[in-house]
């Protein structure tokens, strides 16, 4: 099973799900800790882990009340193997290449 080019070309096209997808390439976090670090409202941060997790990138699991967000195994398998670039069968994607 292929990732949908065009969701994830969507869900990355956009600065603040970039800037989420930074932090979640490091450790597992929630709603609450993404907001506070990147100076977002919660209400926005559900919405971009809302598309993000769409287009298969996020995964979520559920620890006590806390719902985690983090980069899925496979997404996190394939940049580990290939220098932080994700090929898509239309083009490729830099994750080396974040903002801040």
């Amino acid at each position: 099973q292929g990732v949908n080019c065009l969701a994830v070309l969507r869900a990355l096209g956009e600065m603040n799900r970039l800037r989420i997808m930074r932090l979640l390439l490091k450790e597992r976090l929630g709603v609450g800790t993404i907001s506070a670090r990147l100076r977002m409202s919660q209400y926005n941060v559900s919405k971009h882990l809302r598309i993000l997790k769409e287009a298969g990138l996020l995964d979520m699991e559920k620890s006590g009340k806390c719902r985690l967000y983090g980069v899925t195994p496979r997404l996190k398998s394939e940049l580990a193997a290939n220098r932080n670039v994700l090929e898509l069968k239309c083009c490729t994607f830099r994750f080396d290449k974040l903002p801040k």
